[in-house]
């Protein structure tokens, strides 16, 4: 099996994609979700597209930082970042949301490697020093990771 460049998890809240919206778009509640972000540092809670803010992260014994640009901030719809390590773009995260028509949402969370070009050995090199995942598995880690975080979104929204 060959390396994997993108990943898609799935999930249905019990709750419509406004409070869902709401929940990921404030990113400082990050670190509720996600095994891997402790803890995210950005200017106020709910951002638009073009704002930044920085990830604070671990995984074992392994903790890294990364900073974030929001790509998109479609309220009910869609939210996504870009995430650059010493401004050596790394990936691309998102969350899709949509009613299921029974008064939940699916929400969608994706992941896009961007370490190509020039810059992906460098880019590669950093990721594993820092996290202590190889390119080939990183696909597979965050994989467990997203379905740890859309279960802990799920938990956190019934009600």
């Amino acid at each position: 099996m060959g390396r994997e460049w993108s990943v898609e998890e799935s999930v249905t809240v019990a709750a419509g994609p406004a409070a869902a919206y709401r929940a990921v778009s404030e990113v400082r509640r990050t670190g509720e979700w996600s095994p891997e972000c402790r803890a995210v540092w950005a200017r106020r809670g709910s951002l638009r597209a073009g704002e930044r803010f920085v990830g604070f992260n671990r995984r074992g014994l392994f903790v890294w930082f990364t900073t974030c640009r929001v790509t998109v901030a479609d309220p009910d719809r869609e939210f996504a970042f870009r995430v650059d390590s010493f401004g050596i773009p790394i990936a691309e995260w998102g969350y899709r949301f949509a009613a299921d028509g029974n008064g939940g949402t699916t929400v969608t969370e994706y992941w896009r490697d961007l370490r190509t070009g020039r810059s992906a050995p460098f880019a590669e090199l950093l990721g594993k020093v820092f996290t202590g995942v190889s390119p080939e598995r990183r696909a597979a880690a965050n994989r467990a990771g997203m379905r740890a975080t859309l279960e802990r979104l799920r938990t956190a929204l019934v009600g």
